[in-house]
């Protein structure tokens, strides 16, 4: 999605930037592991393919992609972007008939960044995000079965479970968003910042000459 190519979101665990060309090796090294295959439902592609993936994801007017970094090790600069990277999230607008409906992924990659409530924090800056720039009113998530972690992070967001699919092993949630619910994501992620991400860039060469 085009609407995101230059939105940096900073929290205070994570830092949402945009999916670009040089976050595809990072990623398709994630995407080998198997546990990974299975938690996200997803089919290990060859490099090329992973680049016109990510081509496709910030082309396509339906997808909204962010990776997601550590910020901590960012902002203090301790690497590369590339070494930040602890994962990624997703916003589908599914449904043609109604754009208010998004379906959210969240994937925490980096094991060692599990349990600390960096999905959570990305969870909500999307949704912000969905809701303050994309008109998103209807969340809803897909989620495997086995992965109760991910079900339980959504629960405590509010998320309510209202499927469950024993052919693909898979749970349903869902939340719309009304006023009181808009105020309450409001007030979890004000401290999130906005920032440009072509004037960081150029900030961050700067700093290396």
């Amino acid at each position: 999605m085009k609407i995101n190519q230059n939105t940096v979101l900073q929290g205070k665990k994570v830092t949402l930037v945009p999916y670009t060309s040089a976050h595809v090796s990072r990623y398709h090294e994630w995407m080998k592991s198997e546990e990974l295959q299975r938690l996200t439902a997803s089919e290990p592609l060859s490099l090329e393919q992973e680049y016109e993936m990510q081509r496709s994801w910030q082309e396509d007017a339906d997808k909204c992609t962010f990776i997601v970094l550590d910020t901590e090790r960012w902002s203090g600069q301790a690497g590369t972007e590339e070494d930040c990277m602890v994962g990624d999230v997703n916003l589908f607008l599914t449904d043609m008939e109604d754009p208010t409906v998004g379906e959210i992924e969240v994937m925490i990659a980096e094991p060692s960044c599990r349990g600390r409530g960096f999905g959570k924090e990305t969870t909500l800056i999307m949704m912000f995000y969905g809701v303050t720039k994309l008109g998103i009113t209807k969340f809803e998530a897909k989620v495997g079965q086995e992965n109760e972690a991910s079900i339980c992070m959504f629960k405590k967001l509010h998320f309510k479970e209202v499927a469950v699919n024993r052919v693909f092993q898979e749970v349903t949630l869902k939340l719309d968003v009304n006023e009181q619910q808009r105020q309450w994501l409001l007030e979890q992620t004000n401290h999130v910042e906005e920032k440009n991400y072509s004037v960081l860039n150029l900030q961050t060469r700067a700093s290396e000459t």
